[in-house]
């Protein structure tokens, strides 16, 4: 089925491409930390995100969506320079910018899947929801991470992530099913 949302297209297309880049990112993140127990949390993630390009492309096929090549290479390019900053921003930045990055991507799926039931496709309800709550998780991990930093304060009054403020509505402690998800994330869109 060819879709008639141009929102929606570009949310996939877009969230394909960043998949890889936030992959790269981890990548060089867990090649930066000394810690075995935080490499392979963050080498975790990685596989996460690897996962959901594959299942967002699987989508946009199903959907005859294109990959964009400009999102493949901008992306690519963001997700390696990430990557190597890892090595030299210290250890605080790279924690904090992952959080804020998947708090953001959290509400990313549960959009998604508006975008769909606006245009009466709930076949994905399911994935969408999954990805979007692993994003949650991910992000509970980099804010545990970082909360205990005299940074955070700086950082979250600066760029709007940290202990108080998110980007996202989702409480993990106190998920709502499926059904009830299109409840998250109601902002402009």
């Amino acid at each position: 089925m060819i879709l008639d949302h141009p929102k929606l297209i570009k949310l996939l297309q877009k969230a394909y491409s960043a998949e890889k880049a936030a992959s790269f990112a981890y990548i060089g993140h867990a090649k930066s930390v000394k810690d075995p127990k935080q490499k392979k949390a963050i080498k975790q993630i990685e596989d996460d995100e690897w996962e959901h390009r594959a299942e967002v492309l699987k989508i946009m096929q199903l959907h005859n969506i294109p990959v964009s090549k400009w999102y493949e290479i901008k992306f690519h390019i963001i997700g390696k320079v990430i990557s190597a900053s890892c090595f030299v921003i210290g250890k605080f930045m790279p924690y904090y910018f992952a959080g804020s990055l998947e708090s953001g991507n959290v509400c990313e799926y549960f959009i998604m899947m508006k975008y769909f039931h606006a245009l009466g496709i709930t076949e994905h309800d399911e994935s969408l929801y999954q990805m979007g709550m692993k994003e949650k998780e991910h992000e509970i991990f980099f804010l545990n991470a970082v909360k205990g930093s005299g940074s955070l304060p700086l950082f979250e009054k600066i760029f709007g992530w940290g202990r108080i403020k998110k980007k996202n509505d989702v409480d993990f402690g106190n998920q709502l099913p499926v059904e009830r998800s299109k409840e998250y994330c109601n902002y402009d869109n």
